[in-house]
């Protein structure tokens, strides 16, 4: 393993995690010294009952949250962040309770930014490490297990009038608490558990093989991507099971705190630009193009995947393996699973299965190579190659 002469490693999100873990909640906010907190769902969440699952946990607690704004859209849309900043304030809350997926818990970052700082232009936050201080109390419910949104320091904002996603990046937008219930995913139906359990795939995948890995972020990289070999097609097939259903949810969270030390690369940057472009769900996009990329990545990240095999598989399975041949079976693995999975539930495994267009290729390729998941890609990347990548996953 290769040892880093320097690094950082910051994750200072609380986190509760098992069964009725959601009545949790309340106790939690009472020790930020919160008694007016704001929930933001969505309509498929409240419509699930998820958000009243919520709200039960705080019968006899004395605290009553001041109210529910339940419209946010996919893609977290700046313009619908200015909408909830000033309801939070029309209503004097004074925390932030994010019930839903990415694009909810991404909204509530944005939310918190604005409220926090007493701003009206999210647009003065857009990059890194521009949003300073410590924010408003800030709980993380996750409805998904994939986006690891409740574990990390990004939230990706979509501008709708000018068509594009933007990263506020800032270790100061980490929830106070994460708290991951199976009660809350169980609901999921199984082309979306596929596509999210893919997407925390990624991340630990991409955090383990990075140019800016380290030995604590390895370690929770190392620990997603067992867990998820272990339980993501059993919850694929079974939703209902609950053990399963908190062990990717344990899982999104460990490849969150890793890839927001060590950083994610090329699959994110051509992914966000698929997404951006042809509105491509973001989980969809990244199992799409996994293992693209790391074949375009395979001769720099050759030890790495070497190692991930062994947390895909058992160690006796590929003791006899060489180095080389472990690399390439670690690639081999991902496109069984996604075949597997594309049996099982229909995830898509062709970019052109999933509504893209060759026609939009050139955009994608403008939006991707300025990504900054490029950067700590662990093979050179340029415009030919996100080309020859798309033609090839298309």
């Amino acid at each position: 393993m290769r040892i880093p002469d320097y690094f950082e490693f910051h994750n200072s999100v609380k986190l509760l995690s098992g069964f009725k873990a959601i009545s949790h909640i309340p106790f939690e906010l009472k020790n930020l010294n919160s008694e007016r907190p704001l929930i933001l769902t969505d309509q498929t969440i409240k419509k699930l009952g998820l958000a009243d699952k919520v709200l039960n946990a705080f019968d006899g607690s004395g605290i009553v949250p001041v109210a529910i704004f339940d419209d946010i859209p996919a893609d977290a849309p700046l313009n619908k962040i200015n909408e909830v900043a000033k309801f939070y304030r029309d209503n004097n809350c004074d925390s932030l309770i994010a019930v839903g997926g990415g694009s909810v818990i991404d909204s509530a970052k944005g939310v918190n930014i604005l409220v926090s700082s007493d701003s009206d232009n999210l647009m003065d936050f857009v990059g890194l490490d521009k949003v300073s201080g410590k924010l408003r109390p800030f709980i993380a419910v996750p409805t998904t297990s994939g986006t690891g949104s409740e574990a990390t320091l990004v939230a990706v904002i979509t501008d709708t009038e000018r068509h594009i996603k933007m990263e506020f990046i800032s270790y100061n937008m980490l929830p106070d608490v994460a708290v991951l219930d199976p009660e809350m995913t169980e609901s999921l139906p199984p082309h979306i558990t596929a596509a999210t359990g893919m997407d925390a795939l990624v991340h630990a995948i991409e955090a383990y093989s990075g140019r800016q890995k380290n030995p604590i972020s390895d370690v929770h990289a190392s620990a997603a991507i067992k867990i998820i070999a272990e339980n993501l097609i059993p919850v694929v097939k079974n939703g209902r099971d609950k053990k399963a259903r908190l062990a990717m949810a344990n899982a999104s969270f460990m490849a969150g705190a890793a890839f927001s030390n060590s950083m994610v690369s090329l699959t994110h940057a051509i992914g966000h630009a698929v997404g951006a472009v042809s509105h491509v769900p973001h989980g969809v996009a990244m199992s799409i193009l996994l293992p693209w990329c790391m074949k375009h990545n395979l001769k720099m990240a050759e030890s790495s995947y070497a190692e991930v095999l062994t947390f895909l598989k058992k160690i006796e399975d590929v003791v006899a393996l060489s180095e080389k041949e472990r690399a390439q079976a670690c690639i081999n693995y991902i496109e069984d699973l996604l075949v597997e999975l594309n049996k099982i539930c229909k995830l898509p495994v062709k970019l052109g299965d999933a509504g893209v267009k060759k026609e939009d290729f050139d955009e994608i390729v403008a939006r991707a190579i300025n990504d900054g998941a490029v950067v700590p890609n662990p093979e050179f990347v340029d415009e030919t190659i996100i080309k020859e990548i798309l033609e090839k996953a298309f």
